[in-house]
């Protein structure tokens, strides 16, 4: 679990969002697609839900969630102070809404503070998803002057600064921890010609910078670009390719809406809100000037028309309009009809393309010889725009690779929908621009591993890495619901449980993730809760545990997210499916064998097949009989999720958790794990604990197994958690003290503000503070053999000062004897 995430800004930073890619390392050339996932605009069907309701059915939801609001004020974390501004509406076929709100308090924005209220058919209330974990209150009297902030605010850009606006104050919202902070919008040009916009958030007592945040979006980070540039300066005497014919650069023979006037052609687009396609003549300012000719022809399919670039950049911008109109119901990138300007030729060798949430933007490369302006690169920054509105997504942690990521999926299927014969569909980045000059993508979605940094499979140390790498596991898993595992012509897709795959298709797969991000993503989303929250996107859309339920599922454990499942039941949908008997979570012991008999019936009698995911090292599963048997051989908890598929191909599936314990010596008269409830899934007995800290999966932070964790601290101000237990460690035995601990902090810096502690009785066994927190549960292992024959309390406490939240979050807590 990563720390939470500020939301958007401004209402322009909602639809801007940080750079399309990461330069690539040791790529490999993507295989020539075969004929196979269809594409063209006849491939997608239209959503059967809407972000455009009618104004009246809009008035009535959102006034049916004030009310659900008003009468569940502790489900919204809401009390005196607070007020909820309506941002989003959902309405599905059957009537259900979702109801997006952003906060304020006492006036204040508080970013962090958006949640989702869910009403049934009819209006009457189903539940609230908040990205609060508490009630975000503050005094809003800062300790620092707004003159103080925004100096320190101007110093964040690197380059020249035009403008600093006067500082506000706003709340920062990071789960239980509310900060008061000034908010400074510094406006500037930085050193590599790329335009900033740049929000500060400067803590209002500490005067530390909390986060910033550009609007303006990049084609590359500024450190890339750079990089990148000075590998092109280096090949400069070489001879640069160029690709494209007709008139195009990238997309060949087009055609492209045009306005005529008398005798005059001009790439203003009347069919897409009036999108406007301009030339800057290598100008870092100014809207251009708008391409127009009196025969209505641009274009001759090279770099030496600079219309060539233009049509590139206006068919990317109608065909991005088009798909998320005609498939989703979004009226333009903005959602209010009005088309996308595109400025071409900014810059000087500006080796960069951005989205800065009004505009898109494209330099010409090294040499001024390679527009950034391939139709995957202009609808991946575009749908920034689409997934910033619908989410208020930033750059940071696992939420930056969500982000990227989502622009990726989306990019790609702009490039199905346009299906062109010239920029063949596929899913792979920017393969056409060889802005790295080795004619090789920059990303590959089947494979995120083959540009050397991305990962096919989720850790807890994803959201460390840069989000241009960090996305590598939700667009693997994209890739795998959408086309499946194995090599379907587009390249070979792994799985990293050496699962198989079945996709769904592109159709299916790219509207159970546009639902989650409509419906349920909240501000500060990371890989387990982007999970659950596209189970419930697929549930709504095709039916709980039905198949394309159970291939989110299996997709996202294919990826190594796993978890429990969100929306139990079977699928009412397909009554011809078989039904698997839930066996209960298991434990084992290292060595020792283990045997579990699946139960599983089938409504028309035919045998069935099983399968299993997620085993422990050392078991199998037996396909005829369902008989899971071995000897485990690696300590740890697995999520293990059976399948049974009957011979229609219809199946059903169950999920549990099977702890493997740690190989006992011989020697100990009473072996095995001496806590009760380590997993806290009974509740708080026999634990003795302070108020709250018990708590379950979705109020913000997540269980490592199971459902319930015991989440220390996090509120921000001066507070003390505390979490024990009575022990036994039987005489003669050795004793080993393992648990999960996961840490995330407001904080910043190596300065301990806020602490945990274990002990023993009176015996410090370890501590850890702020300074320690990272992505991600970590083992704790700490030998007790020194405790044999005794008693004693095993205690777990943790205090913070002030300000700034630290939460410290533990779970499957074991003392085994051996």
């Amino acid at each position: 679990m990563t720390p939470r995430r500020i939301v958007t800004l401004s209402s322009a930073a909602v639809i801007a969002a940080a750079g399309f890619v990461a330069l690539p390392m040791q790529a490999q050339a993507a295989p020539k697609p075969k004929p196979g996932m269809p594409a063209g605009p006849s491939s997608f069907t239209k959503d059967d839900f809407t972000l455009n309701p009618s104004p009246d059915t809009r008035k009535a939801a959102i006034k049916n969630a004030e009310k659900a609001l008003a009468a569940h004020p502790g489900k919204a974390h809401a009390k005196s102070g607070h007020a909820f501004v309506p941002r989003t509406v959902v309405v599905d076929k059957k009537g259900a809404a979702d109801v997006r709100f952003d906060r304020t308090y006492k006036g204040l924005p508080v970013y962090g503070g958006d949640l989702v209220v869910h009403l049934k058919p009819g209006g009457s209330y189903k539940e609230i998803d908040t990205n609060t974990r508490e009630t975000p209150t503050v005094p809003t009297a800062p300790s620092i002057s707004a003159q103080q902030a925004q100096s320190t605010s101007r110093g964040q850009v690197h380059g020249k600064v035009s403008s600093v606006e006067k500082p506000h104050l706003a709340i920062w919202n990071q789960g239980r921890s509310s900060q008061l902070v000034w908010e400074t919008v510094v406006r500037g040009v930085r050193t590599d010609q790329t335009p900033t916009v740049l929000h500060v958030l400067v803590d209002a007592h500490k005067g530390k910078v909390v986060t910033k945040r550009d609007e303006v979006s990049s084609f590359l980070s500024p450190a890339q670009a750079a990089k990148l540039a000075k590998i092109q300066k280096a090949r400069k005497n070489q001879a640069i390719l160029t690709a494209g014919t007709g008139n195009s650069i990238y997309s060949g023979t087009v055609s492209i809406d045009l306005t005529q006037s008398g005798s005059t052609w001009s790439m203003k687009d009347p069919s897409h809100g009036n999108g406007t396609t301009t030339n800057l003549n290598h100008a870092t300012s100014g809207t251009g000037t708008v391409f127009s000719n009196s025969t209505g022809t641009f274009g001759n399919g090279t770099n030496s028309d600079p219309a060539s670039a233009g049509v590139d950049a206006h068919f990317g911008a109608a065909k991005t309009f088009d798909y998320f109109k005609n498939v989703h119901g979004r009226n333009g990138i903005f959602g209010n009809g009005a088309g996308v300007p595109s400025r071409v030729h900014y810059g000087n060798a500006y080796v960069n393309a951005f989205w800065d949430g009004s505009q898109m933007t494209y330099g010409d490369g090294s040499g001024n010889a390679r527009p950034l302006v391939e139709i995957d690169v202009a609808g991946h920054e575009m749908s920034h725009g689409v997934s910033g509105a619908l989410t208020g997504w930033d750059e940071t942690g696992e939420t930056g690779g969500m982000n990227e990521g989502t622009s990726d999926i989306f990019g790609t299927m702009v490039e199905f929908y346009a299906n062109n014969s010239v920029d063949t569909p596929d899913y792979t980045m920017g393969e056409l621009i060889n802005i790295n000059g080795d004619n090789k993508p920059l990303r590959y979605m089947y494979n995120p591993s083959l540009d050397g940094a991305s990962p096919n499979c989720y850790s807890s140390s994803n959201g460390s890495l840069d989000p241009h790498y960090s996305l590598g596991p939700l667009t693997h898993w994209f890739f795998l619901l959408a086309v499946g595992s194995g090599d379907h012509g587009y390249g070979n897709s792994p799985t990293c449980n050496n699962s198989t795959i079945t996709g769904l298709g592109n159709n299916k797969a790219e509207k159970i993730w546009y639902r989650a991000l409509a419906s349920y993503a909240n501000s500060s989303e990371n890989y387990a809760q982007a999970r659950v929250d596209s189970l419930k996107a697929a549930a709504d859309l095709y039916g709980t545990h039905c198949t394309e339920y159970n291939t989110v599922n299996a997709a996202w454990a294919a990826v190594s997210v796993t978890g429990t499942d969100p929306v139990p039941g079977t699928c009412g949908g397909q009554p011809g499916s078989p039904q698997v008997t839930n066996p209960g979570n298991q434990t084992g012991t290292v060595g020792q064998a283990a045997s579990l008999q699946i139960s599983a019936t089938d409504p028309g009698g035919s045998a069935l097949t099983y399968s299993a995911t997620g085993l422990p090292p050392g078991l199998s599963i037996n396909a005829s009989t369902g008989l899971i048997s071995g000897t485990p051989t690696t300590q740890g908890t697995y999520s293990v999720t059976v399948t049974a598929k009957n011979t229609a191909g219809n199946s059903g599936t169950t999920t549990f958790t099977w702890t493997i314990n740690p190989a006992g010596g011989g020697n100990c008269p009473s072996p095995g794990n001496k806590v009760t409830n380590g997993g806290f899934e009974s509740g708080t007995a026999p634990w003795t604990t302070t108020s709250g800290v018990v708590s379950a999966n979705g109020s913000g932070e997540t269980s490592h197994s199971g459902t319930y964790f015991a989440w220390l601290n996090g509120y921000g101000t001066t507070h003390t958690d505390s979490a024990s237990q009575s022990i036994t460690i039987p005489a003669g035995c050795k004793a080993s003290l393992t648990y999960y601990l996961h840490i995330d902090t407001s904080e910043s810096g190596s300065t301990v503000y806020d602490t945990l502690t274990v002990k023993a009785g009176s015996t410090t066994l370890k501590t850890y503070s702020n300074a320690n927190a990272a992505a991600g549960y970590s083992l704790q292992t700490v030998d007790l053999s020194a405790f044999a024959g005794q008693t004693v309390t095993l205690s777990f406490s943790g205090t913070e000062d002030a300000y700034l939240q630290t939460s410290f979050v533990i779970d499957d807590v074991a003392v085994n004897a051996s």
